[in-house]
């Protein structure tokens, strides 16, 4: 007689790309994100190597998709640059974000400060960064930690003369500086803002425009600019 087994079907594992919830708390979290992403993708893009990426799902434990964390903006050092639906570490070589910042608002300060903040150390993330675009729950409004031994310390903060609010990040060969409590990205190497296209376009227009009224304001002195 032959003994007959059932055959259970194994249910695949599913790591869900969305949870439903809004990306943003507010348009305000919302812009920071989008400039965030966006210079650093632009900074970053000759590097194959480096993957920049914004609200996207971290699952760090195969076959426990409720082992999942979705920092606002991320960077990955040595790992392809290509479109991803959420980020598997176990398909990635168990690489993991070296840069984290998280846009705090009402709804996630504990979170960010709290169960977020002891993630990313165990994962190892290098370098993590607060940013509080309304000044309502963060003092100072940015801030920044350094993984030292598996524990976060404080990054230095600096005040320059204009008191202009600058740290430094060494992972990402960049300074996150607060302007007048906005967020900008500064490459100290060039001496320049990070700027997104948008911006870059604004910005050249607004100096041609000066050119061009200078030009008028010469020329009505009878001097020719082309002669300068």
């Amino acid at each position: 007689m032959t003994a007959s087994v059932e055959y259970i079907p194994i249910t695949p594992i599913e790591y869900p790309d969305e949870d439903g919830k809004p990306t943003a708390e507010g348009d305000i979290q919302r812009k920071c994100l989008v400039y965030a992403t966006t210079v650093l993708e632009i900074y970053f893009h000759t590097r194959p190597d480096v993957y920049v990426a914004g609200n996207l799902f971290i699952y760090y434990e195969k076959g426990k998709p409720e082992s999942v964390v979705a920092p606002d903006v991320f960077v990955v050092f040595g790992v392809e640059k290509r479109d991803r639906r959420s980020f598997k570490t176990w398909e990635e070589q168990d690489k993991n974000p070296d840069f984290v910042l998280e846009i705090t608002s009402k709804s996630t300060r504990s979170q960010d400060q709290g169960a977020k903040k002891g993630i990313y150390a165990f994962l190892g993330v290098r370098e993590y960064f607060q940013y509080d675009p309304t000044g309502d729950y963060l003092t100072p409004q940015l801030q920044g930690l350094h993984l030292v031994e598996g524990n976060y310390f404080p990054v230095a903060t600096n005040t320059l003369q204009d008191g202009t609010l600058s740290l430094p990040s060494e992972v990402l060969g960049l300074e996150l500086r607060l302007e007048g409590g906005k967020l900008r990205f500064y490459n100290p190497a060039t001496g320049q803002i990070l700027l997104t296209h948008e911006e870059e376009v604004a910005a050249r227009q607004a100096a041609e425009d000066k050119a061009q009224k200078l030009a008028a304001k010469l020329r009505e002195l009878n001097i020719d600019p082309e002669s300068l």
